[in-house]
């Protein structure tokens, strides 16, 4: 089968594509026939040697997938040849990952396709779909009525924020750095977005939000708790997901007083029933559209090197060239 792999950590060019042997079954895994892929920043960072993980080389790259079941091993129960599958999880903890043409995955992080849901839809919506799901739900616990306020709300995270946290009754403030993308965050649902190129974004937050932020997730690489804390209604909470190496200064006293709480999370330290919670919900919001898959480009698996590279200049580079994911076809 065709393959985008590494042989060991280092830059995107690293990366090569070539011929890998189609994967065997053991257990309760399911063999996928990979219709579409999508790429993640974690993705880059174990490529990179960033984040230490546990690696099989060769290495297959990536996270996320949809297709369809190609051949079921010994222990699988819960699917069949021919089903529609997304998952994500793969590529992390030892697992090889989801770029290539075929992929063994164990039918625990597997869940179906709805009926009239694109793969393509399917496989951007995973990781992000099911971090943000995790965060809001069951972290933060967000209830209706209550006011969110989420940096980025194009992007990959912060758009299924949006969307789920307005599926659950929220009400939404976002920021974003184009008039396009400050359009693209209302289609999305939010009720107040702040151009953080044009506009004073604390000063519009306590104008739309005077009593506080009942929820602010974050999604910067570099927090400041100091402004958060200020921002912040009594009891509120902080979700933070990323900003591995951030080491800022806390505001212990107004943090305490104010009985907020702060939750840190890695997806893929979830268990594999905490993630079919989430994607149990995130199919139902998906058939009915209430929450939309934010494709920026779908690009050939051959490309998955250039794919990585784009992916790091518009995160880490903070270029911000991508209004959503990248999907790769094998």
């Amino acid at each position: 089968m065709k393959a985008a792999y590494i042989q060991h950590t280092g830059p995107a060019d690293v990366i090569q594509f070539g011929d890998l042997p189609t994967p065997e079954l053991t257990g309760s895994e399911v063999r996928v026939r990979v219709l579409a892929a999508a790429l993640n920043p974690v993705d880059t960072y174990i490529r990179s040697g960033a984040v230490a993980m546990p690696l099989k080389f060769p290495f297959i790259v990536g996270c996320d997938l949809a297709g369809t079941v190609d051949a079921v091993g010994p222990l699988a129960t819960q699917f069949k040849v021919g089903d529609r599958v997304w998952g994500s999880n793969q590529g992390l903890l030892g697992r090889q990952g989801t770029f290539a043409e075929y992929a063994a995955v164990d039918e625990a992080w597997l869940y179906p396709t709805p009926t009239g849901v694109g793969d393509e839809d399917a496989a951007a919506a995973a990781l992000v779909g099911i971090t943000a799901h995790l965060g809001l739900v069951r972290d933060a616990r967000l209830q209706p009525g209550e006011t969110l306020f989420v940096n980025g709300g194009s992007g990959g995270v912060g758009s299924m924020v949006v969307q789920i946290a307005k599926a659950l009754g929220a009400r939404v403030i976002t920021t974003a750095g184009s008039d396009q993308k400050v359009a693209r965050c209302r289609e999305l649902g939010a009720d107040v977005v702040i151009n953080y190129k044009t506009q004073e974004v604390d000063a519009e937050i306590k104008r739309a939000a005077p009593a506080g932020v009942n929820v602010f997730w974050e999604t910067l690489r570099e927090p400041d708790f100091v402004r958060t804390v200020e921002l912040l209604a009594p009891r509120g909470r902080m979700i933070l997901m990323a900003g591995r190496e951030a080491r800022p200064v806390f505001p212990v006293g107004p943090f305490y007083v104010k009985g907020c709480s702060l939750h840190g999370f890695a997806m893929f330290n979830a268990t594999p029933a905490e993630q079919r919670a989430c994607a149990l919900d995130l199919n139902r919001w998906l058939s009915s559209g209430e929450i939309r898959a934010q494709i920026d480009r779908v690009m050939p698996l051959s490309e998955t090197s250039a794919a990585h590279k784009l992916q790091e200049e518009s995160t880490v580079g903070k270029g911000g060239q991508l209004a959503g994911k990248i999907v790769v076809k094998p």
